[in-house]
């Protein structure tokens, strides 16, 4: 009986798993529709208030997201006097969605890879993961890749779709 070879594992492919970019830490948002008036103006005032009471310590080491979720006009200075407080306690803020965080915190992250790790290498980007990735982040790792990989595929090592092959 013939020794049981993987012969995946041996392969020259390079899985590149966009989870282990995610950086570690809590998620937060605030959302400044509670602080309009009438659910439609933001008065300085009572906005000035709601910085004052709010304990930004909570925001410690978290990663967070401010934004407004309904149609309202909401001057620039309310975002970013919510970033003067935020800016002591979070790990990093943003503007926009608990989504448009993600989507910068993993491209802050394909800005520190070294590509040349996939240069003439045949790379496969891993598809199932355990978190939620963006799309645009699938969509930007392999804009990045295709200019060094030999041969850039989507999905396991066992079962690949292509995407490029250098001619």
């Amino acid at each position: 009986m013939s020794e049981i070879v993987n012969r995946i594992a041996q392969s020259p492919i390079i899985t590149f798993k966009l989870e282990e970019l995610s950086p570690v830490g809590e998620r937060a948002e605030i959302d400044i529709r509670d602080q309009l008036f009438m659910g439609q103006i933001l008065r300085e005032k009572d906005f000035r208030a709601y910085i004052k009471e709010q304990d930004w310590a909570a925001f410690e080491g978290k990663y967070v997201a401010i934004f407004c979720s309904v149609d309202a006009i909401i001057p620039i200075w309310a975002y970013m006097l919510l970033a003067v407080e935020l800016e002591p306690y979070a790990k990093h803020i943003t503007f926009g969605t608990l989504e448009d965080l993600e989507k910068e915190l993993f491209l802050r992250e394909l800005d520190k890879l070294d590509y040349t790790q996939f240069q003439d290498r045949p790379v496969v980007i891993k598809g199932c993961s355990d978190i939620k990735i963006p799309e645009g982040i699938y969509v930007e790792a392999t804009r990045r890749i295709k200019s060094f990989a030999k041969k850039l595929s989507y999905g396991e090592p066992c079962s690949t779709v292509p995407l490029y092959k250098r001619k």
